[in-house]
């Protein structure tokens, strides 16, 4: 296993691991894209569990970090998923990688992060260079995929508000472009995963999500995981982990 780091922006956050299993051929890649209501405490390292196992099983693990909310974090709208955008769009200079095989993974607010970058990734913007890599399936680990309903039900004690810079009532428009809910349909494979005795992040996010995914045309799965809470979902010997690797393996192969 081999670990190097790339930075696809200027500011400290702005940085990626790139975890390769041996061998010198062209291998899918899973995007980990940690959680913690986008704020700054929480990093990375969250997700090095989930990149040893996504290694192990023979993919490459690209794992990213994002600038989020706080005093030091210089995140919020549109900053941090113009970050996830941009991290993607850095694939395209690393060798040894399959672009046509790339996936999203996200736990917590990351499973709305893996959603949206999905999407066509726009916030609104203007671009230097268009969209070149694509994601080919995103997966939700007991994702925020409802920022609209997530922040009317305070779901984050107001992490939610503090991200996108007010409610849904207030900057509507951001949450046109930023909550995969709005979006649909995303015309990428999801699927999306949750614990049912997840306490922080509510299971019928979930559930509700992709009913009317499904409704539109998307391919999109509801995969509840029984008497999983809401940190076993990153945790690669847990009940979550397998389901993942099934689903991922129905479109990376």
């Amino acid at each position: 296993m081999r670990r190097a780091t790339l930075r696809y922006g200027p500011d400290r956050a702005q940085v990626a691991e790139v975890w390769r299993p041996g061998g010198a051929r062209a291998l899918p890649v899973v995007v980990l894209i940690h959680g913690g209501f986008w704020r700054q405490l929480y990093t990375k390292r969250l997700m090095h569990g989930m990149a040893e196992a996504v290694v192990a099983h023979g993919w490459v693990a690209y794992n990213i970090e994002y600038r989020r909310v706080g005093t030091l974090g210089h995140g919020g709208w549109p900053a941090t998923l113009d970050d996830v955008s941009d991290a993607i769009e850095a694939l395209a200079d690393v060798e040894g990688v399959d672009h046509r095989r790339v996936a999203t993974v996200g736990h917590s607010a990351g499973g709305h992060l893996a959603l949206w970058a999905g999407s066509s990734r726009s916030t609104g913007r203007p671009r230097t260079r268009p969209v070149s890599v694509r994601v080919c399936v995103a997966v939700s680990l007991a994702g925020v995929v409802d920022l609209a309903a997530a922040a009317r039900s305070g779901v984050g004690n107001g992490a939610v508000t503090a991200l996108m810079g007010g409610g849904p009532d207030d900057v509507p428009g951001r949450y046109a472009l930023g909550s995969p809910a709005s979006l649909l349909p995303l015309h990428t494979p999801q699927f999306l995963l949750h614990g049912s005795a997840d306490t922080t992040v509510p299971a019928s996010l979930s559930a509700d999500y992709v009913e009317v995914a499904r409704s539109l045309g998307d391919r999109a799965e509801y995969v509840p995981v029984p008497g999983a809470g809401h940190l076993e979902m990153i945790n690669p010997r847990g009940r979550a982990f397998p389901e993942l690797v099934a689903r991922l393996e129905t479109v990376l192969g």
